[in-house]
């Protein structure tokens, strides 16, 4: 809590726009807010999926709100970001996925702002075909999707995607446009072992993804998946030293690592290194 996270939910709200941050009930949601990072939502704020971890409802989704690109412009702009979010909830309903919308969201933001580095996160967009050439012909500086578990739990945790879809979609963007990041990440403490989440990084950089990030899931309500375990510390660096041994150009794993949590912070390290 603070004047800042205070103005900024009630920025939010006044822009009338969805932030993940409170949709999905983000552990972070103080400290980013406090520093006015956010990581917004488009395409409304109900998912027709159902995912047994996610925190963001489900049910049958509102129309899209054509002026919500613009909307999301504005709103970076206001705040001043160097690096924004993009993320979304599932909309298995429109013929592409959503996919032409989050192309939108990119150009406005390009038009507001044209220093800021876009990130996004999608869906798999599942039997969405042409979705992901629209995605690529956008051109985001970061494309993330995430797997969230091992294959062996993806029947109980995600039971309406499928593992090798969500990876040959992040394989496809690297080969359709090499010069875009690519990225994805895992809950932890969910039931996996760690050799699955061993296999799970060589999958991705099968798939030559080079973002990986790696966080302690947590149960948003009695309803949703248990957690099978909290991952120790030691754990999580056991895990770190893993991926970066394996060749990923960023890696971030902590009980509150999540997708966008310190996201601008650390691309922007990575874009200092890379120039020296």
């Amino acid at each position: 809590m603070g004047a800042d996270y205070e103005e900024l939910r009630h920025l939010i709200k006044l822009w009338g726009v969805n932030t993940v941050c409170n949709e999905a009930a983000c552990p972070n949601i103080g400290e980013c807010w406090n520093k006015k990072h956010s990581a917004f939502m488009i395409l409304g704020d109900t998912c027709t999926r159902a995912c047994a971890f996610c925190n963001v409802k489900t049910g049958r989704p509102q129309e899209v709100d054509p002026l919500e690109p613009a909307k999301i412009a504005k709103a970076v702009k206001h705040l001043g970001l160097k690096h924004v979010v993009i993320t979304s909830v599932d909309r298995d309903d429109l013929p592409d996925g959503g996919a032409g919308h989050f192309a939108a969201t990119i150009g406005e933001i390009r038009k507001e702002n044209p220093k800021t580095t876009i990130e996004i996160l999608t869906p798999d967009f599942l039997r969405k075909n042409g979705a992901i050439d629209i995605i690529v012909a956008a051109k985001p500086d970061v494309f993330n999707h995430n797997l969230e578990t091992v294959p062996g739990l993806y029947r109980k945790v995600r039971p309406g995607a499928r593992y090798f879809n969500s990876l040959n979609l992040l394989q496809t963007v690297k080969k359709m446009d090499p010069e875009i990041f690519t990225k994805s990440g895992l809950m932890v403490g969910l039931g996996e072992k760690k050799d699955e989440i061993l296999q799970v990084m060589d999958d991705l950089r099968v798939a030559d993804v080079d973002f990986l990030t790696i966080g302690q899931y947590l149960q948003p309500t009695e309803k949703h998946y248990p957690v099978a375990e909290y991952v120790t510390e030691e754990i999580f660096e056991f895990y770190k030293a893993q991926a970066q041994a394996r060749g990923f150009k960023l890696v971030a794993a902590s009980a509150l690592t999540r997708s966008s949590y310190h996201a601008g912070t650390d691309f922007e390290k990575l874009r200092e290194t890379s120039q020296k």
